[in-house]
């Protein structure tokens, strides 16, 4: 079994290095939407049409428009795509629309195990996404729509591996130290495959093992914090070598009057915002 297994992901990760990565035909709304997006050419009434002919994709912004984070100045309901577009911007909209992609992997597993696992996933998905974009603004200062971005796809490969489980039975179980090795590779080519930029990449692969510095700085230290401080854990087996033991170090950090105080607003604001990623 274990020899099986080993064979099917090594033909997984050899799919992915050659660029025969399998993606739901769901996906091609979002990722036209991607595409005009990231056109300079692009206009609010092209991107408008697109959202109105995706009504998943069209209520989510809307949500997203009134969340927390984005009402913060007493801006009024929004009732309209065009509202959400507005207050919301395009790379705000890029994140929605990756976020679909990625939700879209686990979209059509039928294994129940499995759905609840890609469920899970996104549920921990969406808090980390806007837990990282509160600690961007308020702890480490660094481009909060990039965060957003960061922690909407830092779990790509895991949604593709429980979308390919689905087919290979037991792909996923009794996890072996090799297993997170692969994902990375799997992540890795996924994420070039959509255009990740390279910084984001980088971060992302590199939360495996990483510790987060004291005070924390940088992307990749703010999804590592976002991470530790999500209501909802990963359903993934390979996750646990992921540095979540959480240091005395950091522990004295996050206890500090100014830290805890700037914390307990940002999971009011991320708890708000992660239930419009959720809609």
């Amino acid at each position: 079994m274990e020899k099986e297994k080993l064979k099917d992901f090594a033909a997984i990760v050899a799919e992915a290095q050659r660029g025969e990565l399998v993606f739901p035909t769901s996906v091609n709304a979002a990722l036209s939407l991607q595409l005009c997006l990231a056109d300079p050419a692009c206009h609010d009434e092209d991107v408008i049409k697109k959202l109105l002919a995706e009504p998943v994709l069209a209520a989510r912004a809307v949500a997203l428009a009134n969340s927390a984070v984005f009402r913060s100045n007493g801006a009024a309901l929004a009732t309209s795509v065009r509202t959400a577009v507005m207050r919301l911007g395009y790379r705000n909209l890029y994140s929605l629309a990756a976020a679909m992609v990625v939700r879209q992997f686990g979209a059509r597993i039928a294994d129940p195990a499995l759905r609840v696992q890609a469920e899970q996933l996104w549920r921990y998905t969406a808090h980390v996404a806007a837990l990282a974009y509160v600690i961007a603004q308020r702890i480490t200062r660094i481009d909060a729509d990039t965060a957003l971005f960061a922690g909407i796809m830092h779990e790509v490969g895991g949604f593709y591996l429980l979308g390919r489980a689905d087919a290979l039975p037991g792909l996923l179980d009794d996890p072996e130290e090799w297993m997170g090795a692969a994902q990375e590779i799997i992540a890795r080519e996924i994420m070039k495959k959509l255009q990740v930029p390279e910084p984001v990449a980088l971060a992302i692969v590199s939360l495996r093992g990483g510790a987060i510095g004291i005070p924390p700085q940088g992307l990749r230290d703010t999804l590592l914090l976002a991470r530790q401080l999500s209501p909802v854990a990963s359903p993934l087996p390979y996750t646990d070598d992921l540095a979540l033991t959480r240091t005395a170090a950091l522990t004295r950090y996050l206890n500090e009057p100014d830290v805890a105080a700037l914390l307990d607003e940002a999971a009011d604001q991320a708890k708000s915002m992660s239930a419009a990623l959720l809609v």
